[in-house]
């Protein structure tokens, strides 16, 4: 594959090279745009911009929206005020206003000028909406249609305004304020009389979200009711934009990479960014957070180790079950709250149903903790490490089995609390699944673990 893609991007250079503007041509015409972009993302900023000179205005957008928005940046920031001012003018209105909230300030004040002012207000609007928000994400390239039109005027009209729309297979019904009234869909046009009334064959039962929903909940409704596209109202119930399902897509993507990223104890933008590019230090930066506090926390467990070190010295082949303990409370209690984050995430469950979810997890976690306790008093008993003058093989299974037995419950019981415990706090409830549960579970295992060795060995 690599191999492949450096044949390509030697073949691009070459083209650049001796200016072949009928090369570029066939170049473009066999290559999707998002191939096109893959590779000028390995070139530089410049060359890849040199490239795209020799494509289409249209074109030259597409190829454009499929570059990594970093790269992006780098490109607009090596231009001139009016190449930028065309490029712009060119981009979707949600591209085009992600790119722009992202530039450098001044970056931003030199290019607006220069722009048109329906194009200005369009970003500043866009632009204005909280980020992760579904305003945050829409754009403001739909069709409009009105009550009074036949289906022939409306086929009509969208033949007209077909070629600067993202989408005309969803038509919107306003009113003169612009209050969404319903939809039609091509497909209604196309089939109806085309002397059939627009506010005869409108569907007045539609799913919209409003401008400050959570984007990931306006993104999970399109992928509930497999819409192509949402519409976006704001309090007053007009139509100001719609979420269309290619960025549903990212939008869903995007918060997948932030929960797994989040579950890992990565901090960060949590940007969809590729691996290789994201500097050393960046990943440094991102990790060494989480990485320091649970290492201090951490301390916890080796207090809790010290504090029975008579008993390890006395009967030191406890250590030896130690490592099986803290792995086996580690998977269980990782599962358990990989369930719970997907079912939050998806909106099975909320978190009211606390009590509910504990309930069904100890369910769960007892026969897993029953299974793995014989295991545990199997694996003593059979393999009978060294013990102690006086001491008995059967009593070191029951502690090293019961005790492996509570921790599987009390795992799966954390496993299931953080995360809800986060959600009824209103924090993200990845953000302490897995980097706090794997501390808690140590030191709790570790008490449990010699509580009962204690007790049953008689120490």
């Amino acid at each position: 594959m690599k191999k492949e893609m450096d044949k390509v991007i030697v073949e691009v250079l070459g083209l650049l090279a001796s200016e072949d503007s009928k090369g570029f041509a066939r170049f473009f015409d066999k290559k999707h745009p998002a191939q096109v972009a893959e590779v000028l993302s390995e070139v530089s900023p410049m060359e890849a911009w040199s490239v795209l000179r020799y494509a289409t205005r249209d074109l030259r957008a597409e190829i454009f929206s499929h570059l990594d928005l970093n790269f992006q940046i780098e490109i607009v920031i090596s231009l001139g005020r009016d190449e930028v001012a065309r490029l712009f003018s060119d981009l979707p209105p949600d591209d085009r206003t992600d790119l722009y909230k992202r530039l450098p300030e001044e970056v931003q004040d030199s290019i607006l000028p220069a722009m048109a002012q329906g194009e200005r207000e369009d970003i500043r609007r866009l632009s204005s909406y909280k980020e992760g928000t579904a305003g945050s994400v829409m754009t403001s390239d739909y069709a409009t249609l009105t009550v009074d039109l036949t289906a022939a005027q409306a086929i009509e009209k969208l033949r007209e305004i077909a070629p600067d729309r993202e989408t005309i297979y969803y038509s919107y019904v306003v009113d003169e304020s612009r209050r969404l009234l319903g939809y039609v869909s091509l497909r209604d046009l196309i089939l109806a009389h085309r002397d059939s009334k627009v506010e005869n064959l409108m569907h007045r039962n539609f799913v919209f979200a409003r401008v400050n929903d959570d984007q990931e909940d306006a993104a999970s409704k399109i992928q509930k009711y497999d819409l192509i596209a949402l519409p976006v109202i704001n309090g007053g119930d007009a139509l100001v934009g719609i979420i269309t399902h290619d960025d549903a897509l990212d939008v869903i993507s995007q918060e997948q990479t932030e929960d797994m990223e989040k579950l890992m104890a990565i901090g960060g933008s949590h940007e969809m960014v590729a691996y290789m590019k994201i500097s050393p230090w960046q990943h440094f930066k991102n990790r060494v957070g989480w990485l320091i506090g649970l290492a201090i926390l951490g301390l916890v467990s080796g207090a809790i180790v010290q504090g029975y070190e008579t008993l390890l010295l006395q009967f030191a082949v406890l250590a030896t079950f130690m490592p099986m303990l803290a792995d086996t409370g580690g998977n269980t209690g990782s599962q358990s709250a990989t369930l719970v984050v997907r079912a939050l995430a998806t909106k099975e469950i909320s978190s009211e149903d606390l009590l509910r979810v504990l309930w069904r997890e100890f369910l769960v976690a007892l026969p897993l903790g029953a299974v793995l306790a014989v295991l545990a008093f199997a694996r003593v008993y059979l393999f009978a490490p060294e013990m102690p003058e006086g001491s008995s093989l059967i009593v070191l299974g029951l502690a090293v089995g019961l005790a492996l037995g509570a921790q599987v419950v009390t795992s799966t019981l954390f496993g299931a609390l953080l995360p809800m415990g986060a959600a009824k706090l209103k924090l993200d409830p990845a953000l302490v699944a897995s980097p706090a549960l794997t501390t808690v579970v140590d030191i709790t295992g570790l008490l449990i673990y010699f509580t009962i060795a204690k007790s049953l060995l008689g120490l």
